[in-house]
């Protein structure tokens, strides 16, 4: 029991279901807690039971072939434990995922290999959209409908509980409350083709008033470059095609098809949660994307010179 606490303690961190930051999951917690600890008292005490009855002398070891202990021991026990466990088993699962009055929107597409984000209007702000980074505030609860535009995702943000499946042509959703500001590490939980393992995302929990700010800020259009090779970048960006794809709000670049760019320079990381976000992983990713994630949708632009690669890279950047 002493090594199973320990193990329980060690298990922490951006990505644990035993590091709860939320109700939901610290119901959910204690839920798998005491169903582990009911488990391991029952383990125990049947082989200690088993291995009394193989090797005891027979006349110390007679009691157990009795009708008590078919009654009390094969009959009354089960009952008497599956009783209380199922009865608290769904009242836990009865006060989890609730959607609560207030709750903050945000709606999620699963897509091969990353995670399309959109928070909607609401009280006369506006909509916009990111990637690969679901920005919440501490205390508010939290809505998030999910679907998928191609296959089959599972999203899953273990430290705030349960996961859900992302379908297409269908919306489920996931209600969660985050108790303690931090960033936290989501993932697909369910495999989806050839960079699975690579479909991360970040969860960053602010403060009301810094989410506020953060909302604020992401509504806005992209800034305009306020240096020469900034505008060189822009122009790249432009000529090199990259706006049938992604969308810069404040420029003619209105793809669809791929991350919202707008403000890419703010978020955390790139590639869905690969590499930390800066000019040399931006140029490397722009350069060699199907050699740092083949089977992805975006192609590699080898033709660009270094100097391209820097120009370009500054750019995005640069979109805070």
């Amino acid at each position: 029991m002493l090594s199973c606490a320990l193990a329980l303690a060690s298990c922490s961190g951006v990505q644990s279901a035993l590091d709860p930051a939320g109700g939901d999951a610290l119901r959910i917690y204690w839920l798998a807690v005491i169903m582990t600890v009911g488990a391991t008292l029952i383990f125990f005490a049947v082989t200690g039971l088993l291995l009394y009855a193989i090797f005891a002398p027979p006349e110390r070891r007679a009691w157990l072939g009795g009708r008590n202990t078919i009654v009390y021991g094969g009959l009354a026990f089960p009952i008497v434990v599956l009783s209380m466990l199922l009865p608290y088993g769904l009242i836990v699962m009865r006060d989890t995922d609730v959607r609560m009055p207030g709750a903050l929107p945000i709606e999620v597409v699963g897509e091969q290999y990353w995670w399309r984000v959109r928070y909607p209007g609401e009280d006369e702000r506006p909509a916009f959209s990111t990637a690969n980074e679901i920005v919440i505030p501490v205390g508010r609860p939290i809505a998030v409908s999910v679907t998928a535009a191609d296959v089959i995702h599972s999203f899953w943000i273990p430290n705030f509980g349960g996961k859900i499946d992302m379908i297409p042509g269908r919306v489920n959703s996931l209600n969660f409350t985050a108790e303690r500001p931090g960033i936290y590490r989501g993932v697909c939980a369910e495999f989806c083709g050839d960079q699975h393992a690579r479909m991360a995302f970040d969860v960053v929990a602010l403060e009301p008033s810094a989410f506020e700010a953060w909302r604020t800020n992401q509504a806005k259009p992209a800034p305009e470059p306020d240096l020469p090779q900034l505008v060189r970048g822009r122009e790249l960006f432009r000529t090199g095609g990259c706006g049938s794809c992604h969308v810069v709000r404040g420029t003619e670049a209105n793809g669809l098809f791929g991350p919202d760019l707008t403000h890419v320079g703010s978020r955390r990381t790139i590639g869905a949660g690969q590499f930390p976000n800066n000019v040399g992983t931006l140029a490397g990713w722009i350069a060699n994307t199907q050699h740092i994630k083949p089977g992805v949708r975006m192609p590699s632009y080898g033709s660009f010179t270094g100097e391209d690669l820097r120009a370009l890279a500054g750019y995005l950047e640069s979109l805070k």
